[in-house]
């Protein structure tokens, strides 16, 4: 009897301290997905940024071109 409560209870010690590993894995795996996606959201908002930089100085870039050709035509009149 009291060498199968000892089998018995080294089994249920083993379950846990797998259930503790599969949970702590469990734990890591989720820690790497949100970074993941914390690097991709970061690398998104980049991106986004870049864009609107880009269409700001094209914007501003046209309006100079629009300017110079208002003043020109202007001075040939």
């Amino acid at each position: 009897m009291m060498m199968v409560m000892m089998v018995v209870m080294m089994m249920m010690m083993m379950m846990v301290v797998v259930m503790m590993m599969m949970m702590m894995m469990m734990m890591m795996m989720m820690m790497m997905m949100m970074m993941m996606m914390m690097m991709m959201m970061m690398m998104m908002m980049m991106m986004m940024m870049m864009m609107m930089m880009m269409m700001m100085m094209m914007m501003m870039m046209m309006m100079m071109m629009m300017i110079m050709m208002m003043v020109i035509i202007s001075h040939f009149r």
